[in-house]
């Protein structure tokens, strides 16, 4: 348990399902008040009922796509004074193809949702948490941004973005008692992988390293409230990452029939 999130607010973006939807519940089961926010409102409206109904807290949603920069700007204007104390980014999406084939709209797309729309909705959040001098962000990133593979390189650079300015913002909150945490996990078992992998077989793939949305949003809600820096899974992955930053050139080399299973 988590006694941190008794009574607490958490806003959790791409909540509708995976891992932002295993995180509401289980933040909902810790006493947290849940504000939920996705594209598709009616799986929202189920969560948040459900929610509602089996934890005795709110949960509100929203639509809110995280290309749209004025739906992101409205959800916030109709949050108004609503203190938040923890925002989840959560929303992403990624595929698997070569740089030199992958649509230039997808790529902009992917930015938008995985780095300019988290960024935007922090800095809408982040006044009101400097106010209270309290408050927790975490940005959901990706072993991807610790290591690029091939047919992953739009997905990776969003990724390297999220850590970059997630370790920049950490620097600038701190005097203000807000903490930042990223989240950097290999693959998920969770609908992600039905736009990003075309071929159907990569989970399969790398089954041994696949991880289950459950234990990812249980270690995830129990480092709310707390300085954290970052949590890396599996442990394995996180040991190749940090091994690639001082012999980049070995881990791609031994690596390579790995990094080519998508």
């Amino acid at each position: 348990m988590n006694d941190f999130l008794k009574d607490k607010t958490v806003l959790i973006t791409g909540a509708s399902n995976g891992l932002g939807a295993e995180m509401a519940r289980q933040v909902a089961q810790q006493g947290a008040h849940t504000i939920l926010t996705a594209r598709r409102t009616e799986k929202l409206a189920d969560l948040a009922a459900d929610i509602e109904m089996k934890f005795d807290v709110s949960s509100r949603y929203f639509k809110m796509d995280m290309t749209d920069f004025a739906e992101i700007e409205q959800v916030a204007e109709q949050l108004g004074d609503t203190k938040v104390d923890v925002l989840v980014n959560c929303a992403g999406f990624g595929i698997f193809e070569e740089a030199v084939t992958t649509d230039f709209d997808t790529v902009e797309r992917m930015f938008d949702t995985n780095v300019l729309g988290l960024m935007r909705l922090t800095q809408l959040i982040l006044p009101r948490m400097i106010e209270r001098k309290s408050g927790h962000i975490i940005n959901i990133a990706s072993q991807a941004g610790k290591i690029a593979t091939p047919k992953s390189s739009a997905y990776s650079a969003t990724k390297f973005a999220v850590l970059g300015y997630s370790n920049a913002l950490r620097m600038e909150v701190k005097p203000d008692n807000i903490n930042v945490t990223t989240v950097n996990p290999g693959p998920i078992a969770t609908s992600f992988f039905d736009i990003a992998d075309k071929s159907g077989n990569y989970l399969d793939n790398v089954g041994f390293l696949v991880l289950k949305p459950e234990k990812v949003a249980a270690k995830i809600v129990a480092i709310m409230g707390k300085g954290r820096r970052e949590i890396n899974l599996p442990f394995l992955m996180n040991i190749i990452s940090r091994t690639y930053q001082v012999m980049p050139r070995v881990i791609e080399f031994f690596g390579k029939g790995s990094f080519e299973k998508k």
